[in-house]
């Protein structure tokens, strides 16, 4: 076999493969239904606008839709909607009011806005309810250490996440975070 023939062939599977994925992609999601969530993270903005007109229909029709307010909440938040994603997230704690999961979502969204005081409040909260749970605590040191530059606060916090994690990527980044807080100049320490 020549080197033409052999390179015809590799470009020949190369471009049956790629057309063979793009073919099952496009036939497979025409046989989503039209309500399927689409995973987090994930879409166009035509997907997330999608979502939020039918989260906002359904919470309209049923207020106490937990998983709906939830879901506008999350999509709030992934469009950089953080004043709608507050006002969502405070429905569902309203409804469901140990959901720590979105109080450290509503925390961020907080922070976003530069309401650190309630972005401390959620985090604080979250702890109080459960102390392992680590997103809050993460976040409350992220505030700390960024926005309100308390750095012994910062280091405090991280610390206790350290003692429940201290593998995972999130992990790794708060240690690479804390080596660098000794090499601050201190006019920024507090």
């Amino acid at each position: 076999m020549s080197k033409e023939n052999l390179l015809t062939l590799i470009v020949a599977l190369i471009v049956g493969m790629l057309g063979g994925y793009i073919i099952f992609n496009v036939a497979g999601n025409k046989n989503l239904p039209s309500n399927a969530a689409v995973p987090q993270g994930a879409g166009s903005p035509t997907d997330y606008q999608r979502r939020i007109v039918e989260a906002e229909k359904i919470v309209a029709q049923d207020p106490k839709n937990v998983q709906a307010w939830t879901q506008l909440g999350n999509d709030y938040f992934d469009t950089d909607q953080p004043q709608k994603a507050v006002n969502a997230y405070a429905k569902v704690l309203e409804l469901d009011p140990n959901n720590l999961n979105v109080m450290t979502d509503q925390g961020i969204m907080y922070r976003k806005i530069g309401w650190y005081d309630k972005a401390i409040a959620n985090f604080e909260k979250a702890q109080s309810i459960d102390p392992k749970h680590l997103q809050s605590l993460y976040n409350l040191g992220v505030v700390y250490y960024m926005d309100l530059k308390q750095i012994d606060k910062a280091k405090e916090v991280w610390t206790k996440y350290l003692q429940f994690d201290s593998t995972s990527p999130t992990a790794q980044q708060i240690k690479n975070d804390m080596a660098n807080l000794t090499q601050m100049p201190t006019s920024f320490k507090k």
